[in-house]
């Protein structure tokens, strides 16, 4: 039988981030980069100017100690929210298909004027999100306990296709 690894065994505990500048949204699309998520995961909440994502997570933070210590690599399941959010628009991606598994591969901040400014997810494939914000207030949270990566691989990305 297969254990879900624990955060207790590993060196970092589960993360909980709020970026509220540029900078900081680099350092979230650094530990978001190749977290998956079904389109059925998206959420948009007009009312409350929140769109949010339940993320699979790849744990960059947890590399290095995997391959130190020979063991798998993992994932974790994240929730990754924004507030203040205006607008949101698509390329790329047919929402209707609700069976699309959608891989995230970084998030860039465009500041406005006095704080606006825009939020896009870059998705492979030739995706896109894009969600204009009042102001930029993004959050990362682990959600559940580490798994196993079903690959058991570290990602990679064909620079030559």
């Amino acid at each position: 039988m297969v254990e879900d690894a624990r955060f207790e065994d590993a060196s970092v505990g589960p993360l909980r981030l709020q970026a509220l500048d540029g900078d900081d949204v680099q350092v979230i699309s650094t530990l978001v980069q190749d977290a998956v998520f079904p389109i059925s995961e998206m959420s948009w909440q007009p009312g409350k100017r929140r769109f949010g994502l339940l993320l699979n997570r790849f744990r960059w933070e947890d590399r290095s100690d995997a391959e130190k210590q020979s063991r798998d690599v993992e994932r974790v399941q994240s929730l990754l929210v924004v507030d203040d959010v205006l607008k949101i628009s698509s390329s790329g991606i047919d929402r209707a298909d609700k069976d699309l598994v959608l891989s995230l591969l970084s998030i860039a901040f465009h500041p406005g004027a006095d704080g606006t400014g825009r939020l896009e997810l870059v998705l492979a494939g030739d995706g896109a999100l894009a969600l204009e914000v009042e102001c930029l207030d993004v959050t990362l949270r682990d959600a559940t306990r580490p798994y196993i990566a079903v690959s058991r691989h570290i990602p990679t990305h064909d620079l030559n296709s």
